[in-house]
């Protein structure tokens, strides 16, 4: 089966365990920030590549990547933290831009600071019928969880309804490439004014975690369809639909 010029960056541990689950018998080779390892899909042969948590390693993940396979889409995969009232577990963020929310500038313009940050993902490649549903939509991304007394105030600044810690660091730089780019993120948790539903209780994370991304990998060929990478199933001779 032919390789695709496709790399899935995946970036939390609890994230990257649960693809590793879905491969068990897969052969890893490390690189300078976790393993990779290429898996067959119904149209062809991609690679997995765990890029690790936060701004700092997915940037530098993300750059190393692109340097080394050439891909001609990437896609992360992963999970986020959802605004309380604006969205539910379970759902999936198409992300449409991306910024970074935990920049503090004191000696200039705060808002060309966070513009400097701010990128939007063009996604006119990208053809329907998706494979799933999903939500287009800003992500927001810090280097921290979710703070539960400012959920309220990044959605109305905003207009988020998700968060992460990866997300904007990659767009960032895939965008300054040329490189297409495809973020998809399950809602695996609820921060509002009471605090986070996993915050505390890493094991529910986990669990939630194994089961979107194992939902995130078997719409991959979908997505892959998309993105025109990968052929439409044939129906059997006579029939249509």
């Amino acid at each position: 089966m032919s390789r695709l010029p496709v790399t899935v960056l995946i970036s939390a541990d609890a994230e990257w365990e649960a693809v590793q689950h879905l491969y068990p018998q897969t052969a890893c080779t490390p690189t300078p920030f976790g393993d990779a390892f290429d898996a067959e899909l119904p149209c062809g042969r991609l690679r997995f590549f765990h890029g690790g948590w936060g701004k700092i390693a997915a940037a530098a993940s993300t750059q190393y990547a692109i340097d080394r396979w050439r891909p001609a889409l990437l896609i992360n995969l992963g999970t986020c933290g959802g605004f309380a009232g604006q969205i539910a577990v379970g759902e999936v963020v198409l992300v449409e831009r991306c910024l970074v929310y935990d920049i503090v500038e004191q000696m200039g313009e705060a808002e060309a600071s966070l513009a400097h940050y701010t990128t939007t993902l063009p996604l006119s490649w990208l053809r329907p019928p998706y494979p799933i549903p999903v939500r287009p939509s800003l992500l927001i991304s810090g280097d921290r969880d979710l703070l539960a007394e400012e959920v309220a105030a990044l959605h109305r600044r905003y207009g988020a309804v998700a968060g992460d810690w990866e997300s904007a660091s990659i767009a960032y730089v895939a965008v300054r490439n040329g490189v297409r780019l495809l973020i998809l993120r399950a809602v695996s948790d609820i921060v509002g004014a009471q605090g986070g539903e996993v915050y505390g209780n890493f094991d529910l994370y986990r669990r939630r975690s194994r089961h979107l991304m194992a939902m995130l990998i078997r719409s991959l060929p979908g997505w892959l369809r998309a993105a025109g990478l990968c052929p439409a199933p044939e129906h059997p001779a006579g029939k249509e639909g």
